[in-house]
């Protein structure tokens, strides 16, 4: 692949920007991200407010959780833009692994990351 994906993380209120500056401090300042909220929107708001944040390129977009306004806007985008791929229930790890593999194809890097993501989903400690 010759352009390196973008990941677009679409989230209520302030949750993309915060995922952005957690993957920034962990991964650097290149990392392909680009947050996008809902805040204020309509269908048709977001849907120009990720035309804006895609630019034409291909690109995973990162929903914050499955359902609602953001996942349904994702997920309609997709249709006419081929180059498009649509994630809901974003994490911090599939978001991680997502910046250090933006040189595959939308399709295989969403899968990737959702694998990821689903992985990291545990119950760590008892429950009392």
């Amino acid at each position: 692949m010759s352009e390196r994906l973008t990941g677009i993380i679409l989230a209520h209120s302030q949750v993309a920007e915060a995922f952005v500056a957690a993957v920034g401090a962990i991964a650097g300042a290149e990392h392909g991200l680009v947050p996008v909220s809902n805040e204020g929107c309509d269908r048709a708001a977001i849907t120009s407010r990720l035309d804006a944040a895609i630019a034409g390129r291909p690109a995973v977009v990162f929903s914050d959780m499955p359902g609602g306004s953001c996942a349904f806007s994702a997920a309609a985008y997709t249709h006419d833009h081929p180059a498009v791929a649509a994630v809901t229930g974003v994490n911090l790890a599939m978001l991680l692994d997502f910046v250090f593999h933006r040189d595959l194809g939308a399709a295989a890097a969403a899968e990737r990351a959702v694998a990821t993501g689903r992985a990291s989903v545990r119950v760590v400690g008892p429950a009392k």
